[in-house]
């Protein structure tokens, strides 16, 4: 006779307001009592203190102080977060686990924390969106440090950042409303939601005076939504997979195949900030034609990032350090010029004139006589980005 084993499921809840995640929490706990809750605050991390609390809906299993080596997000994952999962996972056959994030911790990084976990199978990276909230932290321009949230002394995260990657990381969101609140708000909020998460099942909650607990946990748990192949979202791109869709007025996608002019592009990034709430994808620009660009944008910041090396600069013995997806979406689109080298970039917001953004961007690539200049010919084009993104 064959025993069949269980892997314990856990569900990743986050949300910038505490309190409609502590809310969805209760729900989920209450309509299950095999469930059980591990929550973190982190107050006082930047002392090296950590509180950890594990619950069910109506008993305190544990409430302890936690202190961390070095005082921060990494540690807290790698040092406790992940270390109680395990535990819980083989010391409470039987019981599902509910892994609640503090506002600050953003769960593309627990999830990057904890993929050696074998004693847990992660089922869905739910994300609570306070819809009286949302619209406003998204647009902020404040820093977690104007609000006394920085998880470090070196954190310059922006509110906007860690809002808008809670979102887009998610498999699902909960649209946590109230009753009285304006249907056009709320069907204006999820189109929005949608645009920054095609992917994600939207779940509208809080509408009436009574909230479907066992109705809410159904749509919530045991989905196995959660794909652990799925890269982060600067990598989709490279893997052939969709960063948004195209809609005239909220959603622009651009693709080229030929480069930036540097300068060009540079000199549009303020207008092109301004007309988005949020924008992210993958370019290349002329001069340095040997790295993926990140880009990304959101509350009126901007940032860049190097994704390593286009397949077409490596010689073709590293290209197993890339990964299978990658590598047949780069044969796929394979260029004779260019081989894989594209830009893809997805900007979001309300009202866009997709006419004017696709222009604008369109003026920054390179003319037909600069590309027939060639590729060494671009590296001496001025470069405001010179040394921003490092290759190993």
């Amino acid at each position: 006779m064959s025993v069949q084993l269980t892997t314990t499921a856990v569900t990743v809840l986050s949300g910038f307001v505490p309190s409609a995640v502590q809310a969805t929490a209760q729900a989920l706990l209450l309509a299950d009592d095999r469930l059980v809750s591990v929550s973190h605050d982190i107050t006082g991390i930047r002392d090296g203190i950590v509180l950890r609390t594990v619950r069910t809906a109506t008993e305190v299993l544990e409430h302890e102080t936690v202190r961390i080596e070095h005082g921060c997000v990494a540690c807290t994952l790698r040092e406790d977060v992940v270390p109680t999962l395990a535990r819980l996972a083989t010391g409470r056959p039987g019981h599902d686990l509910l892994l609640v994030l503090p506002p600050t911790i953003e769960p593309e990084a627990v999830a990057t924390a904890c993929t050696p976990l074998a004693e847990v199978r992660f089922d869905s990276y739910v994300t609570v969106v306070d819809t009286d909230r949302f619209l406003d932290d998204l647009v902020s321009t404040d820093d977690l440090r104007h609000r006394g949230l920085h998880a470090a002394d070196d954190d310059h995260r922006a509110v906007a950042d860690v809002v808008v990657h809670q979102v887009e990381f998610s498999d699902t969101v909960v649209l946590w409303s109230r009753p009285g609140s304006d249907p056009d708000h709320l069907d204006r909020l999820g189109a929005l939601v949608h645009r920054l998460a095609p992917w994600a099942v939207q779940i509208p909650t809080g509408t009436t005076h009574s909230l479907d607990i066992g109705g809410l946990s159904t749509l919530v748990r045991g989905t196995r939504r959660h794909d652990p192949e799925r890269p982060g979202l600067l990598g989709l791109a490279l893997e052939g997979r969709a960063i948004g869709v195209h809609d005239p007025e909220t959603s622009v996608v651009f693709r080229a195949r030929r480069p930036f002019h540097p300068q060009r592009l540079h000199d549009a990034l303020d207008e092109l900030t301004a007309e988005a709430i949020r924008g992210r994808g993958q370019l290349w620009i002329a001069s340095q034609p040997d790295t993926v660009i990140a880009f990304e944008s959101a509350g009126g910041g901007l940032s860049f990032g190097s994704l390593g090396y286009w397949l077409d600069a490596l010689p073709a013995d590293r290209w197993m350090e890339a990964g299978g997806q990658r590598r047949i979406a780069a044969d796929l689109s394979w260029h004779p010029y260019y081989g894989d080298r594209n830009t893809v970039l997805a900007l979001i917001g309300f009202g866009l004139d997709d006419t004017a953004l696709i222009g604008l961007l369109s003026s920054c690539l390179l003319t037909d006589d600069e590309v027939a200049a060639g590729f060494e010919a671009w590296r001496a084009l001025p470069d405001p980005f010179e040394g921003c993104f490092p290759l190993q």
